[in-house]
């Protein structure tokens, strides 16, 4: 029994200078531009990094506008004529403006538009306005979408990188988004 304890011990010891060695994602010196559903870093320089408490927080008092950066699956372009195309049904955060696909790591011209507009739009023009901008658990959309808003010069930006995940997961209320339209489509 000695020995079965004493060899537990030594494994636990050995694997655990393996398990500190294991790196914590890092802040990208630009924007993450691939495997976006992955490990997101503890923080965003610049910004204020949000708990579900802290969110629902800012929800309840209506202190900030929330922005869903989820993307939006595309229609299929080789569908039949006549098939009909139902989006899948996005559950986000009630009164959350919706602006899918603004946080790919390289925006097109027209997609940075559609996300400047959008911010303007939620912060009604004030650059120190709260925004508070989220996608889903492990999600590098919203990260890249909060650089980017302080990129545009947005001063208070915060990111929920629990998304509406852990929103689900604590039971709070969600709305069915509709996206912000688009001028490209």
């Amino acid at each position: 029994m000695r020995r079965r304890v004493a060899a537990a011990l030594v494994a636990a010891v050995l694997a655990a200078p393996a398990l500190a060695q294991q790196p914590e994602p890092f802040e990208p010196e630009g924007y993450r531009t691939d495997n976006y559903r992955a490990p997101v870093p503890a923080t965003l320089a610049g910004a204020r990094v949000l708990t579900t408490a802290e969110a629902e927080a800012i929800w309840r008092d209506k202190s900030g506008a929330f922005i869903d950066v989820m993307p939006r699956a595309p229609k299929p372009k080789n569908l039949p004529e006549g098939t009909v195309w139902r989006d899948a049904p996005r559950r986000n955060i009630p009164g959350s403006l919706w602006l899918p696909d603004t946080g790919y790591g390289n925006l097109p011209p027209a997609m940075d538009d559609y996300l400047q507009r959008g911010l303007a739009q939620a912060s009604r023009g004030d650059k120190a306005a709260l925004l508070v901008i989220y996608c889903l658990a492990d999600c590098w959309m919203s990260w890249n979408a909060a650089r980017r808003a302080l990129a545009y010069g947005y001063s208070n930006i915060a990111w929920y990188p629990d998304g509406s995940d852990g929103w689900e997961r604590a039971a709070l209320p969600t709305d069915e988004g509709q996206p912000e339209p688009r001028p490209d489509q």
